[in-house]
């Protein structure tokens, strides 16, 4: 059985950071592609940051430059780093597993078959 499980999430002012990590178990680890989403209220579940089973590391646009995913393959667990929040990072945050992971999917909620809880970031003004 596959379980995802993140923690680190929180309240910021904005500018702060935060580490969100997802401890993965049940699965391959090492030859899945792993992702963080996220889905503010009203909104769609969006991609973030992914990385495949070889290690290549994809972001939205806006994540670029102030998040940074990474990965503790010996511990199974996932990382995201977040930098420089603004108010428009407030959203629940999603860990996912895939697998049989296609390269084009890997920002899209569709490339993935398991999925967390999610862990809630809030960023004030």
């Amino acid at each position: 059985q596959v379980q995802l499980v993140e923690s680190g999430g929180g309240s910021v002012q904005s500018g702060g950071s935060l580490r969100l990590s997802c401890a993965a178990s049940g699965l391959a680890y090492s030859r899945s592609c792993m992702g963080w989403f996220r889905q503010a209220p009203g909104n769609q579940r969006e991609g973030v940051a992914a990385i495949d089973r070889d290690g290549r590391i994809s972001y939205r646009d806006s994540a670029k430059g102030r998040f940074t995913i990474s990965q503790d393959n010996a511990k199974n667990t996932l990382y995201l780093q977040m930098n420089s929040l603004k108010p428009e990072d407030t959203a629940m945050y999603y860990c996912a597993a895939e697998p049989d992971c296609k390269l084009y999917l890997v920002l899209r909620t569709r490339g993935y078959t398991y999925w967390g809880l999610g862990t809630q970031v809030t960023v004030s003004s």
